[in-house]
């Protein structure tokens, strides 16, 4: 399926058709000059039937979006993978197969909801192309039956996750250029529920693929013995924290000048402290955990270098660690001045995707990066991995100083940590102590029997 922006006074009215499915079909076919049909090249998803109709009336959509997700918890995924053999590795691979679509449909929904003036905008359009393309192979994936077909499986779903790349900067393009025709709610809703969703599917398709590799392995590879699946089950926090801060203190110390106001000093990274509870350990998934820990360690090191321009030595950051019965907390404080602006006038609003809240949503400079951003094979998944260039996940030596490049400035980093604690029932909360600086509240539950938060 192709998509071509209507013009600003078509779309308009465009987002104007009536609400019930054959009153919009009626409506849009009075825009055709407007809409385009199915690519007559390469093979046709949608099978020759028009874009009002495909958009609105589709009975298998219809279907799967009246089925409820399955959500999981921490625990079960954990439970379920401990003893795994090729029966229960081939029952896992068909829930993926029948439990992608479900969470792919209502996200589809929730886009035709949507003001067709939105939807048409760029970013938003391809990202509707990615997830009807995706729907539309997984519904038509046969069962599942044979390890070997489980392997065919697993390279198919690779595929997926790759083509997905670039739906965070796609999804923060159009949605930012959306911001004057929505609300801010309904905006910051509507981004929630999607990047919430997509967490849930790559945790599903991920955490599956590892179990799969760990029984090709016979369970002997080392990330087999301290993990199920995804899943770290003594997820040590300290040992997260000092690879972040590692990866962090190796960048150069100029990387910010483009972006800060007025000149920076040559001092070195503020050192991190670590206190508290440190040997604490709990299941968890690592990749949400350190991509937390290294956004929120990068933005209090950048702040205190910008609040500190002409201080020999930068005031240290310090990071609390405490384990009660049920939760992990961590206290991440620096010295940065705090949070509040003339564009913030709440912590809350740097959150938020629109740009009433958050002025800098609009902002020339970080709707390049993301037009940058989504037209690169790199695309963007939200981990550190994708951060720390050349320098591997477990090695133990210095990271050379050209091998850590985190994001463009787009403005996603706290929005997605935020979305990551709350995933499975945390909270992270920013405290701005104006002037100073801030502190950030981070709790995970620890006993991993909260649902996931995705919303139907």
């Amino acid at each position: 399926m192709t998509w071509q922006c209507l013009p600003l006074e078509l779309a308009m009215f465009a987002c104007r058709v009536p609400t019930n499915p054959a009153g919009r079909v009626s409506a849009l076919r009075r825009l055709r000059p407007m809409s385009l049909s199915t690519p007559r090249t390469g093979r046709s998803d949608v099978r020759g039937i028009s874009t009002a109709v495909h958009f609105y009336q589709n009975r298998q959509l219809e279907e799967y979006a009246s089925k409820p997700a399955t959500r999981l918890t921490l625990r079960q995924l954990v439970f379920f993978g401990k003893s795994m053999n090729e029966e229960r590795l081939i029952k896992s691979a068909n829930y993926v197969r029948t439990e992608l679509p479900i969470r792919i449909a209502h996200r589809l929904r929730d886009m035709q909801a949507l003001p067709y003036v939105v939807v048409t905008q760029e970013g938003v359009a391809k990202v509707y192309e990615l997830y009807w393309t995706a729907f539309d192979k997984f519904r038509r994936y046969p069962e599942i039956t044979t390890l070997e077909e489980n392997d065919a499986f697993c390279t198919f779903v690779r595929g997926l996750l790759n083509d997905h790349k670039s739906v965070i900067p796609n999804l923060s393009l159009g949605l930012s250029l959306s911001s004057p025709y929505l609300l801010p709610d309904r905006l910051d809703t509507f981004m929630r529920r999607m990047l919430v969703s997509r967490i849930s599917r790559r945790v599903l398709a991920e955490h599956h693929i590892a179990l799969t590799e760990s029984v090709k392995s016979h369970g002997r590879s080392p990330q087999a013995q301290e993990s199920v699946g995804i899943i770290c089950t003594g997820l040590q926090v300290q040992d997260s924290i000092e690879r972040c801060v590692r990866y962090l203190r190796k960048r150069p110390r100029d990387i910010d000048v483009d972006i800060l106001s007025g000149s920076l000093n040559d001092a070195e990274w503020s050192e991190v402290i670590v206190d508290g509870h440190k040997d604490t350990r709990f299941a968890y998934i690592r990749e949400h955990l350190e991509y937390i820990i290294f956004e929120l360690l990068k933005n209090s090191l950048r702040a205190t270098r910008q609040k500190h321009p002409s201080a020999r030595v930068l005031p240290p950051i310090r990071v609390t660690v405490v384990a009660s019965d049920n939760d992990v907390y961590l206290r991440i404080s620096d010295q940065g001045g705090g949070l509040i602006s003339p564009e913030i006038k709440s912590p809350s609003d740097l959150f938020s995707f629109s740009h009433v809240r958050n002025a800098a949503r609009l902002a020339d400079a970080r709707l390049g990066a993301l037009r940058t951003l989504s037209s690169s094979q790199q695309g963007m998944t939200a981990t550190v991995s994708e951060q720390i260039g050349k320098w591997q996940r477990d090695t133990n030596g210095d990271a050379p100083a050209d091998g850590v490049n985190p994001h463009p400035r787009i403005g996603i980093g706290l929005p997605m940590s935020n979305i990551y604690a709350t995933y499975f029932g945390g909270s992270l909360e920013l405290v701005s102590l104006d002037g100073y600086g801030t502190d950030v509240y981070v709790r995970l539950p620890k006993l991993g029997k909260n649902l996931e938060g995705i919303e139907l």
